[in-house]
């Protein structure tokens, strides 16, 4: 973590004011449910299910670690050591993992997934280290010696503490990418991915991935798969289906590859959803998009990509590209006279959307310049500023709902109508709140802050995307400083209540409300250490990756831990319910070595990207929204060079889109490659499956 800047210049004032474009809204009567009380663990989180029965035996067919050897314990962990910072992603083991040793092991190395060899001499009893399982009915100590509440697993919980936020705010117009500034979600400039040490994607301390030192990762795995094999192997409640009717997930293109996608029989489609079900699903690279050539020791951001009917579109150098879905020709370009620094994920029903970019590709060039893209003809729309006096606005996030381009930052928000340009609102010198940022998509949604600098409160406001009229507000406690609109419609914010995610993934609990009322329906805790999804809060308002919403669910991956095969790990997808906060019972099993991640809704199916084992090779898999009933959409090849080309690409420090047979993947930053150790580098890599 970074120690927080200085507060910017435009310090709201210590009152708040009531509202954000419409009439002021009455205070609310009662403390909100995501109260932070210190001291205190917050008694009104929505309900955990019941704690894992200890005496029944393992079910099989879940994936989960074999039983260790008679007299085996669980080693402490070691001091982490700190991660290396670089915007590239980890990469995985190429070659399968050697045979076990013989003797004792040596100090754990940093690969992924490695747990002790079986077999050894067990070391003598020593006082359970961190992580491991309390006895049934027995609150674990915490670090600082305070009994915690059980979570959803059975495990400690940590306490929702009073620690100051990370990642404050930065003073508007910093230069756009200084190639030195390191720390996660740095304000006011690209959020750079740290590079973490040697092994498994995930374990790294910063950027999108965001998780545990891999040495410590791989130690507190072995511990919890101990646990799990204590408990019977059953880590979550079953409640069941909750019966509720399936809803369609939002319509139109997005840079998710928008609601056209499913499962179903082979070679048709579901009532779920619109993907089409290849006859066969196995794949093959259908082509690959050279890194560009920058200078030495330079990193350039390409964040940005989206599907229409007839292209692959990604952002390039000063550039957004138009590729052939099959061939990867290009088809067009639109030029820009500097880096593209943020773009939205949402794009309208004929294929227009935004980007914010630098005027220059001067070091000293601030995100101040936004622009409409239409991706369908290849061209730019409109180019436009906002200015703070006399000092043009550098925007932290832009996204589009209905017609409307919605851009959020530190000096305010603002807005244009995205045919012709107009502006439909903008910061307001007297306003004592301003609008961090917005989700967009089906509705706009507004992340509102006001109040103090160093004791911010949020305001959550569904607003009209045309006069900016408040329709509803929902206020998280103080003392939550930065949250991210994970869906617009239903409502789902995510939010690192008092820093307890404890991994940087910037959640510790989903938020659900009513977009009419602003009323919370409930709220879902999520602890960092058993939950792997993503979100960038601080300045990137909805840059959540790993989940999807949909059916009035969320569905959220767990962390990795130990597979049934020698070295391998594995994890799951659950499904919790949006009204109750409950997990429904719903859950699938990536399958032993895979990693499973959320991309999208298809309709009432889940799509999602399978990461592959050493020796095979990825999948994307549609899961039926009632039944969960798993359908493979596609499967790439398995041989070195393939696999090679898409471990390439971690979903995590990645772009992922998939639609009607084809996988794309691609960076987010472009850099001179001289980590790469001489192999190519690729900007994107496309794969196809047969029809």
């Amino acid at each position: 973590m970074t120690q927080p800047p200085p507060p910017p210049p435009n310090q709201p004032p210590q009152q708040p004011q009531q509202g954000g474009f419409g009439p002021p809204q009455p205070p609310q009567d009662t403390p909100p449910k995501d109260a932070v009380p210190k001291d205190a663990t917050p008694q009104d989180a929505a309900p955990q299910p019941p704690a894992p029965d200890l005496t029944k035996a393992p079910e099989p067919g879940y994936g989960y670690p074999q039983a260790p050897q008679p007299g085996q314990t669980p080693q402490p962990p070691q001091a982490p050591a700190q991660a290396a910072q670089h915007p590239h992603p980890p990469q995985p083991p190429q070659t399968p993992p050697p045979p076990a040793p013989a003797g004792p092991p040596q100090q754990p190395q940093p690969g992924y997934g490695y747990p002790q060899a079986p077999g050894q001499a067990a070391p003598p009893a020593a006082a359970p280290g961190y992580g491991y399982p309390a006895q049934p009915g027995t609150p674990a100590p915490s670090a600082y010696g305070q009994p915690q509440q059980p979570g959803p697993y059975g495990q400690p919980t940590p306490p929702y503490g009073q620690q100051p936020g990370y990642g404050y705010p930065g003073q508007p117009g910093q230069p756009g990418y200084p190639a030195a500034q390191p720390g996660y979600g740095y304000p006011g400039q690209p959020t750079m991915p740290m590079h973490p040490q040697a092994g498994g994607p995930g374990q790294g301390t910063g950027g999108a991935g965001k998780k545990f030192n891999a040495q410590v990762a791989i130690i507190v795995g072995a511990v919890v798969a101990i646990a799990l094999i204590v408990g019977g192997g059953v880590w979550y409640a079953k409640s069941g289906d909750s019966g509720k009717k399936e809803e369609a997930g939002p319509a139109g293109p997005t840079g998710a590859g928008g609601d056209t996608g499913g499962s179903g029989g082979t070679g048709g489609t579901s009532s779920g959803g619109k993907e089409k079900v290849p006859a066969d699903p196995a794949s093959d690279v259908l082509f690959k998009v050279p890194m560009p050539v920058i200078k030495k020791d330079d990193s350039v951001g390409v964040k940005g990509s989206w599907l229409t009917d007839k292209a692959y579109v990604k952002t390039g150098v000063n550039e957004i590209v138009g590729y052939d879905l099959d061939k990867g020709t290009k088809l067009w370009s639109v030029p820009l006279p500097g880096p593209v620094c943020e773009a939205s994920r949402f794009a309208t029903d004929d294929y227009r959307t935004a980007v914010t970019f630098q005027a220059s590709a001067a070091e000293t060039a601030s995100c101040d310049q936004v622009a409409a893209i239409d991706l369908a003809a290849g061209k730019q729309l409109w180019k436009k500023t906002v200015n703070s006096g006399d000092y043009p606005i550098s925007f932290n996030n832009v996204t589009v709902s209905a017609n409307t381009v919605a851009l959020g930052s530190t000096n305010g928000g603002a807005a244009f109508d995205i045919d012709s340009g107009k502006v439909l609102w903008s910061p307001k010198p007297a306003d004592t709140c301003y609008d961090a940022g917005y989700g967009g998509g089906p509705k706009l949604v507004a992340v509102r802050k006001c109040g103090a600098y160093d004791n911010p409160e949020l305001r959550i406001q569904t607003i009209d995307p045309v006069s900016g009229k408040v329709i509803s507000e929902y206020k998280l406690a103080t003392g939550i400083d930065y949250a991210s609109v994970v869906s617009s419609d239903p409502l789902v914010v995510a939010a690192d209540v008092g820093d307890s995610a404890g991994d940087g993934s910037g959640i510790s609990d989903f938020f659900s409300i009513d977009n009419k009322t602003g009323k919370l329906r409930t709220r879902i805790s999520v602890p960092g250490d058993q939950y792997a999804a993503d979100c960038e809060g601080i300045t990137r308002i909805e840059a959540c990756t790993g989940l999807a919403v949909g059916n009035d669910r969320i569905y959220v991956p767990t962390e990795e831990h130990d597979g049934t095969g020698d070295y391998s790990r594995t994890n799951e997808v659950i499904a919790f319910d949006l009204a109750t906060g409950k997990q429904t019972g719903q859950r699938a099993d990536a399958g032993d070595g895979y990693t499973i991640y959320p991309l999208r809704m298809d309709g009432s199916n889940l799509i999602a990207y399978k990461r592959p084992p050493y020796d095979k090779g990825g999948q994307v898999v549609s899961i039926a929204g009632g039944s969960f009933k798993e359908t493979k959409l596609l499967e790439n090849p398995s041989t070195e060079a393939v696999h090679d080309l898409e471990t390439s690409m971690s979903p995590e420090y990645s772009e992922v889109l998939y639609s009607q047979g084809r996988l794309y993947m691609s960076e987010v930053y472009a850099d001179d490659g001289s980590l790469s150790s001489g192999d190519p580098q690729n900007l994107v890599v496309a794969f196809g499956a047969g029809s």
